[in-house]
């Protein structure tokens, strides 16, 4: 498994989608569902810091061209 950090923000999105569907289905075996959840929980604080970094990097960009 690939580690959060080398993924890319639409790698990890689409990877949380496969376990979101995993999840929902009658297919999840309750053995894989930890394992599933501590991993979902990884991809989104990874994508919920790199959305706040290029949002702070995009008001920065923005606050300098009204100089």
């Amino acid at each position: 498994m690939t580690p959060v950090k080398d993924l890319t923000y639409t790698q990890a999105i689409t990877e949380l989608e496969s376990i979101l569907r995993t999840m929902q289905s009658d297919e999840c075996d309750i053995d894989r569902l930890a394992a599933l959840t501590r991993r979902a929980t990884e991809l989104i604080a990874e994508c919920r810091s790199r959305l706040v970094a290029t949002d702070e990097e995009l008001k920065a960009n923005l606050a300098d061209l009204e100089k």
